[in-house]
């Protein structure tokens, strides 16, 4: 799939249904996900700072997110959406450059926050988190072609605001011209029910907390139009990193091992990867 076609495909998965768009964290990873059916793919700022050995939350910077990005785009022929984070700036211009940069190393979206990436990751004043979203679709906008932009609410998820912020600023980003609206960690059902209600925009929904024990199909008939994994699956690596060592280094035994893949599985996954990423 050439990349307008991806920019393409990526507009129209938001147009209706719902979709599944994992997050990947290397070129394996990314292969292996396109090779199982995924639709679309987006990074993720914690998952790629994991593999950097760094933690989450403002370790990663514009550059390294973008070579990142750029790595993911090469890896396959799907979409992909970028994780990142506040748009490393603080000001409305800045957060424009970083949708500029973003296009030209070929995402097909980002996603841009609302809080800051610094201690205690507070909220942008109001004015201030609805005029860089407007500047970042007026940067999208002026790329000629689809570009998905996801404007965040993050502040319910760190603890900044309450859910009824949460949704007057997701309204504000609609207005401003938010393709998708992200509202992360609601702290179930209930409030993502009045999240969706509030707003006209596709949803994008966490697979994390109270919601992970929900299906795609009733996500789905509730209305969300995106379901993203965020940093789940990498974590989910993660555990099984720290349940092999454990057991090997403290318990003395080797039994999680039995649970892996065989490598002909794995092969045929990343070779099927290739496949897609050259067209075949």
């Amino acid at each position: 799939m050439t990349l307008a076609a991806r920019h393409d495909r990526f507009a129209e998965l938001h147009g209706a249904g719902c979709f599944v768009i994992p997050n990947p964290w290397d070129v394996g990873s990314a292969r292996m996900m396109a090779a199982m059916g995924a639709q679309a793919l987006a990074t993720s700022s914690a998952a790629q700072a994991f593999t950097l050995g760094r933690p989450d939350m403002g370790t990663i910077t514009r550059d390294e997110a973008l070579a990142h990005a750029e790595d993911i785009v090469a890896a396959t022929g799907l979409p992909v959406s970028g994780d990142f984070e506040n748009g490393f700036a603080d000001d409305p211009d800045g957060v424009a450059e970083t949708i500029r940069l973003a296009a030209e190393v070929g995402l097909s979206g980002c996603g841009i926050e609302d809080t800051q990436m610094v201690t205690g990751n507070p909220a942008y004043e109001f004015d201030l988190a609805v005029e860089r979203i407007r500047a970042a679709v007026a940067a999208a906008r002026a790329l000629g072609r689809p570009f998905v932009l996801v404007a965040r609410a993050d502040g319910v998820m760190n603890g900044a605001y309450d859910l009824a912020e949460g949704i007057r600023r997701l309204q504000a980003f609609e207005v401003a011209g938010a393709d998708c609206l992200y509202l992360p960690g609601p702290p179930g059902k209930a409030e993502l029910a009045q999240v969706l209600a509030a707003v006209s925009a596709p949803v994008n929904a966490l697979a994390a907390g109270p919601l992970q024990d929900m299906t795609v199909a009733e996500l789905a008939a509730m209305g969300v139009r995106r379901i993203s994994t965020g940093s789940q699956i990498a974590r989910v690596t993660h555990a099984a990193i720290r349940d092999c060592m454990g057991a090997m280094l403290t318990e003395g035994h080797f039994e999680p091992l039995k649970q892996s893949a065989s490598g002909g599985d794995i092969d045929v996954l990343l070779n099927k990867g290739v496949a897609d990423a050259r067209g075949n």
